[in-house]
């Protein structure tokens, strides 16, 4: 087990450190650059702007810039925002709480309605509520992320007036329930599509165990069909979704991005849009590294909890 950890924490560093290479590459090759907001302060002049950019380090070759970025970052030191100044490590810690919240009540919504569905879908194969499920996993899927969220701040906000149509929570309040309630709409929203794609592999997860030898011989037993399914069928079903939650966090990132911008939701997804608008470089980086390495974790995660519950893959 200790081996294959190792094995895979080194295929996590080296993904790591390409993912530095990569977003550094592009991001400072993109047309602007990170003084085009000083370009557009009245009265800057070109003396003004290459001081700037000789305190700033960026007459140095790009290589050198990046080396220079990455023994800082392993130090610990993620630079300082363009915008304000203040540390980048700072600013993420400011915005990752609401991050986390959203993609967890996100995540458990994904997890217990697609793995419903699924398994419903498919005991019920064919019937009108698999047909149903396999329908509203395909509009889920073709429909934006941001559609859903206006719709339902139009629906259930502008019109019923039953929940806040955005913000993490009423200013004054801050109660539990309050957040609850600021919860309910844009984990929902952004849960959508995680359940569609949840469903749906459970379905083919759990046709596939029911076909088993195994299976057969349970029920062949007299055992009731309840317990069979609960004891035979899901919890080997389960087994390719760990995986597969490890491999949906890239996802529930991407899409908290436009959640949390349609809802005004403080974490870090509208942290990014904002830092692109200002050209906040060092708030950018700092974003891209710590999501990498959230996805790592995760993906890490899943993969030694999937080597644990199957040892053929620890001992493959």
């Amino acid at each position: 087990m200790l081996r294959y950890l190792a094995g895979r924490l080194w295929q996590s560093l080296i993904l790591l450190l390409l993912v530095s290479v990569i977003g550094f590459a592009v991001l400072n090759l993109a047309p602007g650059g990170p003084l085009s907001q000083y370009t557009l302060t009245p009265g800057m002049t070109k003396e003004a702007l290459d001081r700037i950019t000789e305190q700033m380090g960026l007459n140095r070759p790009l290589p050198i810039q990046y080396l220079d970025w990455f023994w800082r970052l392993v130090q610990g030191d993620w630079g300082r925002s363009y915008r304000d100044g203040q540390p980048v490590l700072a600013i993420i810690g400011g915005h990752l709480f609401a991050t986390l919240l959203l993609m967890g009540f996100s995540t458990l919504i994904s997890i217990i309605l697609g793995t419903w569905i699924g398994v419903m879908g498919a005991t019920r194969r064919y019937s009108l509520f698999d047909t149903l499920a396999t329908v509203g996993a395909m509009v889920a899927l073709s429909i934006p992320t941001f559609w859903f969220g206006l719709v339902a701040i139009y629906l259930f906000s502008l019109k019923l007036k039953w929940l806040p149509a955005g913000n993490m929570f009423t200013v004054g309040d801050g109660s539990f329930a309050d957040y609850a309630i600021h919860l309910i709409m844009p984990s929902i929203v952004l849960a959508l599509v995680n359940v569609a794609v949840w469903s749906r592999y459970m379905r083919t997860a759990t046709l596939d165990v029911i076909n088993q030898d195994f299976v057969r011989t349970a029920k062949a037993k007299g055992l009731k069909p309840r317990r069979v399914l609960v004891k035979h069928v899901i919890g080997n079903a389960l087994l390719p979704m760990i995986t597969l939650a490890g491999l949906q966090i890239p996802t529930i990132l991407s899409g908290a991005l436009v959640t949390e911008t349609v809802f005004t939701w403080p974490g870090m997804g509208r942290l990014f849009l904002d830092s692109l608008g200002y050209s906040d470089y060092p708030v950018i980086m700092g974003l891209l590294m710590f999501s990498a390495i959230l996805v790592l974790i995760g993906n890490l995660i899943a993969d030694l909890l999937v080597a644990f519950v199957d040892p053929r893959i620890r001992l493959g």
